[in-house]
């Protein structure tokens, strides 16, 4: 935890702890059905090892996340305490408030393709897996930190999860989405409607109608976002963790209605 703000006021508290820098981000990844190291990284590729490292071991220190050994593994497997998951609605309301507030400003730098296609992994197991089985491909272009202008992704959407290649695994592709990175990206955030994006071609939607139909409430194309996040209902594998009772303080008297008894 960083330099503390030297007051007692339960939001500067709450914000030592929840507040520094990469912090947020880690706990949305748990929120979303993170569990190990590599998969949080992966949500954070920014994040260094280490710094990540860190910040799981406060988070653990302050029983907000419990970890325990991975069974029949290496490394550790984290999971969210009831005062982790009582983050939820704050995590919510913090991107909702971007959405609404913010004015669809997006920096270039911001627009990554890798984590993009980290972000549609996650969106097609809440949305497909368990119901469908398909493989999509998706081309992006106008790829700004890249050093390629295209790039091709490989949703591969089993039984129970979905793997995300950047070769070729020669499965049949049911449906190919063709865009621009950046207008896929406010498609998606809802600054953009689907519909004007696809009549300036800056999309396209290609495969049988069955399952071009699906393509945007499969992938939050259609601006459901805008209704949620769904971090504060994201459907977790386990009930959350308990972690380490603590010492829980006695509730003051209120002094002043009882002043003069």
């Amino acid at each position: 935890m960083g330099k503390g703000y030297g007051q007692f006021c339960p939001v500067a508290k709450a914000a030592e702890l929840i507040c520094d820098r990469w912090t947020p981000l880690v706990l949305r990844e748990l929120m979303n059905g993170s569990r190990h190291f590599n998969e949080l990284a992966a949500g954070v590729p920014l994040m260094s090892r280490s710094l990540l490292t860190q910040r799981l071991r406060t988070l653990e220190d302050a029983k907000v996340i419990v970890s325990a050994p991975k069974p029949g593994g290496r490394g550790r497997e984290y999971l969210l305490t009831a005062a982790g998951d009582a983050v939820r609605p704050i995590i919510e309301k913090l991107g909702m408030w971007s959405l609404c507030w913010t004015g669809g400003e997006i920096n270039p730098d911001d627009i990554d393709d890798t984590y993009l296609s980290y972000t549609l992994r996650r969106i097609l197991r809440s949305t497909v897996v368990g119901r469908d089985r398909v493989v999509l491909r998706i081309d992006f272009h106008g790829l700004k930190k890249s050093r390629v202008a295209r790039r091709s992704w490989w949703l591969l959407v089993n039984a129970d999860d979905v793997d995300v290649c950047l070769k070729d695994p020669g499965f049949e592709v049911a449906a190919v989405i063709t865009a621009d990175l950046t207008t896929y990206v406010r498609v998606y955030l809802g600054y953009v409607p689907l519909a004007n994006a696809l009549r300036s071609g800056q999309m396209r939607l290609e495969g049988p109608a069955h399952i071009v139909r699906k393509l945007p409430g499969w992938l939050l194309l259609d601006g459901s976002i805008r209704q949620g996040l769904g971090i504060d209902h994201a459907a977790a594998a386990e009930p959350a963790a308990k972690a380490p009772p603590r010492q829980r303080s006695t509730p003051l008297r209120d002094t002043a209605s009882h002043a003069g008894s």
